[in-house]
């Protein structure tokens, strides 16, 4: 009997949430200096819950567990809601509000709260996705690039199964990558080296406190970039207690741990650490449903956040994997298996990043230091066996490393209402590679280092004449590798962009940029060593992307937005395969080695066309996003002929979105159409003779093309708050209505009914595959 009485105990002790009051903690601050605002205004919408910052510019709310809009506002400054925000009895992360400095108070015109930020940096292009966008889109299965998809212009690779960020018909190849400030080379588990995407997603959703995705407009701060820059800003851990996140999904288990560190008896402490670490399980996922191959990784990441004192803090972060791609023969045999065995290429990769970001406020508030030093290495191993399960028979293999080590200081300046920013960036960089490949007989061992550097500066003012945004910015980047002379000339990149408010209220805003952006070659393509011995690539120029981009947005309620834009790519410079003469902008989204060849820099490209976007932030229950892009992507080869790349799609369709139910349940759907999409067909004259590699004809690229893909996922999901915990049970169907996945047709050797070759050799081609529904269950506990 009195074991039945703590177990009812504990039960009362947890199920007792009815009268359950939960603590959220905040700060709001100036958006341009990270001074702290006192007294600024916080306010529950639909509520009489308000309160103001104290003197460190910090707040709590009691609440109730449950979604909320949220706003912060002070004298000066532009308002700014938080929408659906998720408040839990447990895990609750901060809620930050960074506030911009607004212009003249228009006489007689109240401006309204509004949830949809903006950049001055970045006028056009530019997307935000909150937490809790993040947490519970459904069919990413808390893959954050999968998430990425949703926004307009951007779709995955052919098939829509890996990571590929295709922005407005550009290459996966074109974007970077930011993480608090420090720059990552890639975001995905078994990354096609040269290029960024992958099956499966690096970062972990719980450290994340939101993503910015600029298309264009890029600050003059990032190198690198042609089709766009994401900024993932992660969360600080917990001040003030411990707390833990465990989360099981379709794909992998994750424990996330954080609180205080020398907190010393003091209610809050100046420092926090937040820690996590992920294991797959998709090898047990693919066994089950009867596929060979068996895709395993770890990951990490860490957040070490330190405020020394009111004007300086630094943070100490990184993130790494382990990946492992094997293969396992099914116990029956059928072709198309039999073909995953002999062609998919086994893949080893160790990545790891980490940074040390410090960063200064003037005392007269008037600028803003802020310091980046970070590290970087990936090791690739890339091979293929004539028996590829037990790796016996070398056919082909890549060994190779990539270094960099990276320096990225800049500074602020404000003054009469204009932001000033100048800086510059260091870069060491390493790579080798050591490739053998018996079947095309190339064998190399290469290595090169060098530097890169660049250096910008960029203006912005907010509000010239209550109506007016502008910026304007100019980079230049050079190395110590290329042969081209008078690189910091050549690469002279300006760029500028303007908001103009066009009416009182702020409604309506017409919104244009125009920029030059410039890419050096991946090292891939820099560490090529040709037949002789010779670094072949050593004179590839620096790839050229000019943007010009123009559109209307419209608010027709403070939660509501609609918006379309045009938008234009010159692209010059880019690098041409020697052997196959096609652009590399139509490669890199697949499991390879993008760029090991000699190359020539002679190629052309344009993308162009038109965006549309409706989108709802949480109103009465609802939110969505529904996206649709048309547009055209075409590249040269080296005869210097346009034709349709392996991204025209031409349509974009996306609609994502949900509804919340009473009592923490939610409901949220999201549904995909790509158009018709260019491929290159297998050569299968040379593909026999190369067998099992696979060779392409790109000759007949934009000739032949893929039916158009459909998808349709959807969650539900439902929340529990006990005393002691929060728990998150979710429901999730990933290709709802069994869609086939569009692919080019695929060939094998031809085999007798139990596997041995025929002879003569021939190939002959694999039965496309069927649709499969996926559900899984996920569950999430914060504790």
């Amino acid at each position: 009997m009195k074991g039945l009485h703590i177990i009812l105990f504990l039960f009362l002790h947890f199920v007792a949430f009815g009268q359950l009051k939960v603590e959220l903690y905040g700060t709001v601050l100036d958006g341009q200096t990270g001074e702290t605002l006192i007294g600024a205004t916080v306010l529950v919408e639909g509520s009489t819950i308000g309160v103001t910052t104290d003197i460190d510019g910090k707040f709590i709310l009691s609440l109730a567990p449950g979604s909320y809009n949220i706003t912060a506002s002070y004298i000066g400054y532009e308002t700014f809601t938080r929408t659906n925000l998720i408040v839990q009895s447990k895990g609750n992360a901060d809620l930050n509000f960074s506030l911009s400095p607004a212009g003249k108070t228009i006489e007689n015109v109240e401006i309204t709260a509004s949830p949809f930020a903006r950049s001055l940096e970045s006028p056009t292009s530019l997307q935000k996705l909150s937490p809790e966008e993040l947490k519970t889109y459904p069919g990413g299965n808390n893959d954050i690039a999968k998430v990425v998809q949703s926004l307009p212009g951007i779709s995955g690779s052919i098939g829509g199964f890996r990571n590929d960020i295709i922005i407005r018909g550009g290459a996966p190849n074109e974007n970077v990558y930011y993480l608090d400030g420090v720059e990552i080379p890639n975001i995905n588990h078994f990354s096609t080296q040269g290029s960024a995407g992958g099956p499966a997603g690096l970062l972990n959703v719980s450290f994340i406190e939101g993503v910015e995705l600029s298309a264009s407009s890029f600050g003059a701060r990032y190198d690198n970039p042609l089709s766009g820059v994401l900024q993932f800003d992660q969360r600080d851990g917990n001040r003030r207690s411990f707390n833990t996140n465990f989360r099981v999904s379709a794909s992998e288990a994750a424990i996330t741990l954080e609180g205080p560190l020398f907190k010393r008896g003091r209610e809050e402490s100046n420092t926090s650490f937040i820690f996590s670490g992920r294991r797959s399980y998709l090898q047990f996922l693919f066994d089950l449903i009867g596929l060979p191959i068996r895709p395993s990784f770890y990951d990490y990441q860490y957040k070490f956040s330190s405020k020394i004192d009111e004007y300086n803090s630094i943070i100490f972060t990184g993130i790494g994997a382990i990946d492992d791609f094997s293969l396992e023969a099914p116990e029956d045999y059928s072709p198309e298996q039999q073909a995953v065995l002999e062609q998919v290429p086994l893949i080893e990769q160790y990545s790891a990043s980490t940074g040390l970001v410090w960063k200064r406020r003037r005392k007269d508030g008037k600028g803003v230091y802020h310091t980046a030093l970070s590290y970087n290495r990936l090791r690739n191993e890339f091979s293929g066996y004539e028996d590829n399960e037990n790796k016996e028979g070398l056919l082909f293999q890549t060994n190779s490393r990539e270094t960099e080590f990276k320096l990225r200081p800049r500074y602020t300046h404000f003054i009469n209402n204009w932001s000033l920013s100048t800086g510059f960036n260091v870069i060491y960089a390493q790579y080798t590679n050591e490739t053998e490949n018996f079947i095309q007989n190339v064998q190399y061992d290469s290595g090169i280092d060098f530097i890169k550097y660049g250096l910008f500066f960029q203006a912005s003012k907010a509000n010239i004449g209550d109506r007016l945004d502008v910026t304007f910015g100019v980079r230049s980047d050079a190395n110590t590798f290329t042969t081209q002379s008078l690189q910091l000339l050549r690469t002279i990149s300006p760029r500028a962009g303007i908001s103009i408010r066009l009416d009182g209220a702020d409604k309506w805003r017409f919104n244009a940029s125009a920029g030059s952006y410039y890419k050096i070659a991946p090292y891939t393509v820099l560490g090529f060593e040709s037949e002789e011995g010779n670094l072949a690539n050593q004179d590839a120029e620096y790839i050229n992307s000019i943007h010009l981009v123009s559109g209307i947005s419209f608010n027709p309620t403070r939660t509501s937005k609609l918006s379309v834009e045009g938008f234009y790519k010159k692209y010059n410079n880019y690098p041409v395969s020697v052997l196959d003469g096609v652009s590399l902008a139509n490669q890199g989204g697949d499991f390879s080695i993008l760029g090991d060849e000699d190359i020539e820099s002679i190629g052309e490209g344009r993308t162009y066309g038109v965006e549309f976007l409706a989108q709802q932030k949480l109103i009465k229950g609802f939110y969505g996003i529904l996206a649709y892009t048309f547009y055209f992507s075409e590249f040269t080869g080296d005869d210097g002929i346009y034709r349709p790349s392996a991204w025209d799609s031409r349509h974009l369709l996306s609609f994502t979105g949900g509804y919340k139910f009473g009592k923490n349940y939610e409901l949220s759907l999201r549904s995909r159409f790509i158009g018709r999409t260019p491929y290159a067909p297998v050569d299968e004259g040379a593909t026999l003779q190369n067998y099992p590699l696979t060779v392409l004809d790109y000759e007949q690229l934009g000739d032949v093309f893929l039916r158009p893909f459909y998808q349709t996922d959807f969650r539900f999901d439902k929340k529990w708050n006990f005393k002691l915990l929060a728990l998150n049970v979710y429901l999730e169907v990933q290709n709802l209505f069994g869609q086939a996945v569009p692919t080019p047709p695929q060939f094998a050797l031809d085999r007798d009914e139990v596997g041995q070759v025929i002879f003569p050799l021939q190939l002959t081609e694999l039965s496309a595959q069927e649709g499969i529904v996926l559900p899984t269950i996920g569950l999430v506990v914060d504790f």
